[in-house]
């Protein structure tokens, strides 16, 4: 619900109707709204986390190829979907990042390990001589994960691929030679 209405259209009652539990068992479980979402935010890159190290780690493809073909993955999987929804971390962060210390927590350790599988990539083709960027992996794989979330935004308010095409024309032509 969070990633289809947003964070703050989603109301307790109707996450309880949902799942056909009374109002009060979800208090049971969860002692606020905002402790849901975090835990929501952890089950979502949980979900995710396992396609970025089968599709970022494979040792056995070229470390650009497994970047380049992850972000075809998910470029064709918004097309897909029509365009909408986006990232639900990216989305949830533009919502409540400034309202929630504990949200933000999540955000940031999320978005750190997703970095980190790019940033893994990036590195193995640095020392591979495939890049002749000699930026940081790290930084380089921030600016990419952040360059990706605007794209995603762009995306969503344009119902087209562009911005996602857009991007990933500009990280493999220039940014990552």
């Amino acid at each position: 619900m969070f990633h289809a209405d947003g964070y703050a259209a989603t109301g307790v009652q109707g996450i309880a109707e949902s799942v056909g539990v009374p109002k009060g068992s979800f208090y049971n479980h969860f002692a606020s709204k905002e402790i849901f979402g975090a835990e929501v935010l952890d089950a979502y890159f949980d979900r995710n986390e396992d396609k970025l190290r089968s599709m970022l780690c494979n040792a056995a493809i070229a470390p650009l190829a497994r970047l380049e073909a992850y972000f075809d993955d998910r470029i064709e999987a918004f097309r897909a979907a029509g365009f909408a929804r986006g990232c639900l971390l990216g989305n949830i962060s533009a919502e409540v990042a400034d309202h929630s210390a504990l949200m933000r927590e999540h955000l940031v350790r999320h978005f750190a390990s997703w970095s980190d599988f790019f940033e893994s990539c990036i590195a193995q083709a640095q020392e591979g001589g495939m890049i002749e960027n000699h930026l940081p992996a790290g930084l380089l794989a921030r600016f990419i994960l952040n360059s990706w979330e605007g794209a995603l935004l762009r995306m969503r308010a344009e119902k087209s691929d562009e911005p996602l095409t857009d991007f990933k024309a500009t990280i493999f032509n220039l940014l990552l030679r």
